[in-house]
């Protein structure tokens, strides 16, 4: 058994102070708020949260960082560049670009991930022997981080409505929405063999690059109790070509292929109607926003407000991991709000909070994100005294910290960084300036 002490910790939706935190096989056993240190306690110096759930990651996309912004371009120019770098991979330079993304990650605070994973094939398109090596590869990139990871397999048939896969996206496809079932039911037996850790559930890429009649058979057939994820009206073309070739919207696609439900996870929904907004909030969808991403990406703020007011839920993810930081992210979901509608205080502290936890374990299909008996013990430390906290309310910490503020971070009861350092692959600009090099 191990025990915690905090000055102060989040538990439940307030930072309660003199907080004992017992936890053994990496779950907590006991919670404790007024108390004082013991000499056997392993001290958390600054206020204590949850560790936070990245609920969208594309880990190979880290390699545009800071790469793509010259020629100014959009989200369609942005793709070309993020097709090549996918061409290029292969399972050992993703093992070794994934390990260094995740450490990052960890690093930050970020203590789970959902990783939306359709590099499925070699880039000829035949499938991988042994099978699943690029999975594999990721589940193995997890187990060296300590990351929790879910390993959304995605369903990518088409270029868009109607159009075949082009060259460039061709590893990414399957035969159909048949050959794809198959082979998620392959990779989910699998790894409860090879790696029971990983939570393998299942993505439809968008409704471009799934057929309509796949986008059926997919909410016809796949076990409900899988977590399933898609990119939603991200772009306004998007938008113009689901009308056009459906008539439907894609939000009204989805409910009428039967795939709106509490397990779906919407990823991005920045261009929505006000029957979309209503039919994602009556399905209690969880609504997963990339702030950075999006404004990195140029895509537009999304209606996140109005989302979660009509009943949906609201997780955090990096995407493409311009940033990688959980804390931005939050701030970014609030300061987006702010801008769209001129006001302040559209999310509340709490809430941020919990799309950064409880909304980010519903998206990533795991019972965990809050610090209380039962849940894995799974925590980040921020420093109340730095440069950017000094001075803070404990309880407005998530919009003036930083991942630079976040001094240690415990996965399982187990320490797994400490100071922007990964306890096990050392410092993380050092592992990714390898794994882009070599």
């Amino acid at each position: 058994m191990t025990t915690f002490w905090a000055p102060r910790a989040w538990i439940g939706d307030a930072v309660a102070s003199g907080v004992r935190i017992t936890a053994s096989e990496g779950l907590i056993d006991s919670v404790a708020t007024g108390t004082i240190p013991d000499a056997d306690d392993h001290r958390l110096d600054g206020l204590v949260m949850p560790g936070a759930v990245n609920a969208h990651s594309h880990a190979f996309h880290r390699l545009l960082r800071g790469r793509t912004h010259g020629d100014g371009g959009s989200f369609w120019t942005w793709r070309e560049l993020m097709y090549r770098e996918a061409g290029r991979l292969d399972p050992e330079s993703y093992e070794r670009i994934a390990t260094a993304v995740y450490a990052e990650m960890v690093a930050a605070g970020w203590t789970s991930v959902a990783e939306f994973h359709y590099v499925h094939h070699a880039p000829d398109a035949a499938p991988y022997a042994p099978a699943h090596a690029m999975e594999r590869a990721l589940a193995r990139a997890a187990r060296a981080s300590g990351i929790r990871l879910t390993l959304l397999d995605t369903c990518y048939l088409s270029r868009g409505f109607g159009e075949p896969l082009e060259p460039a996206q061709r590893r990414f496809g399957d035969p159909d929405a048949a050959a794809w079932l198959a082979r998620l039911s392959a990779l989910r037996a699998s790894f409860a063999d090879e790696f029971p850790e990983v939570v393998v559930g299942a993505a439809a890429h968008s409704v471009r690059a799934v057929p309509v009649d796949a986008l059926e058979r997919i909410g016809a057939e796949l076990d409900p109790a899988i977590p399933l994820h898609v990119h939603l009206s991200e772009q306004p073309a998007e938008n113009e070509a689901c009308l056009e070739a459906t008539g439907l919207t894609p939000t009204a696609l989805l409910a009428r292929s039967g795939l709106l439900s509490p397990r779906l996870s919407a990823v991005h929904a920045t261009h929505l109607t006000d029957d979309d907004i209503a039919a994602l909030g009556a399905a209690r969808a969880t609504i997963v926003m990339c702030p950075t991403t999006e404004a990195d990406l140029g895509d537009g703020v999304g209606p996140a407000r109005r989302l979660a007011d009509a009943g949906a839920r609201l997780a955090l993810g990096t995407d493409q991991h311009a940033v990688v930081d959980p804390l931005l992210e939050a701030r970014a979901l609030e300061h987006g709000e702010r801008l769209a509608s001129g006001r302040r205080g559209r999310f509340a502290p709490t809430e941020l909070v919990a799309a950064l936890t409880r909304g980010g374990a519903t998206a990533a299909g795991r019972a965990l994100g809050a610090i209380a008996v039962g849940q894995p013990c799974d925590l980040l430390v921020i420093d109340e005294d730095s440069a950017r906290t000094a001075g803070s309310d404990p309880g407005q910490l998530v919009l003036s910290a930083t991942a630079h503020d976040v001094t240690r971070v415990i996965i399982g009861g187990r320490e797994r960084a400490a100071d922007g350092v990964h306890t096990d692959l050392g410092p993380v600009g050092d592992l990714l300036r390898k794994a882009m090099t070599s």
